[in-house]
């Protein structure tokens, strides 16, 4: 891989990482059981999401 190549999946593992965190914050904040669970699988949609392009490095 370039340089270039790994910034860019560096950038994206770093949106993934947020977006868990932000996901999982939301989830724990909420009351109702079915938007909780929701936006806990969102979350691990994310973690696949980094872990996939973790595999790339």
């Amino acid at each position: 891989m370039t340089t270039k190549e790994l910034l860019y999946v560096d950038d994206a593992l770093s949106h993934a990482q947020f977006l868990v965190t932000q996901c999982q914050n939301a989830a724990n904040s909420l009351q109702d059981t079915s938007l909780k669970l929701q936006v806990q699988q969102m979350a691990d949609r994310h973690r696949q999401t980094y872990q996939n392009f973790y595999k790339l490095v």
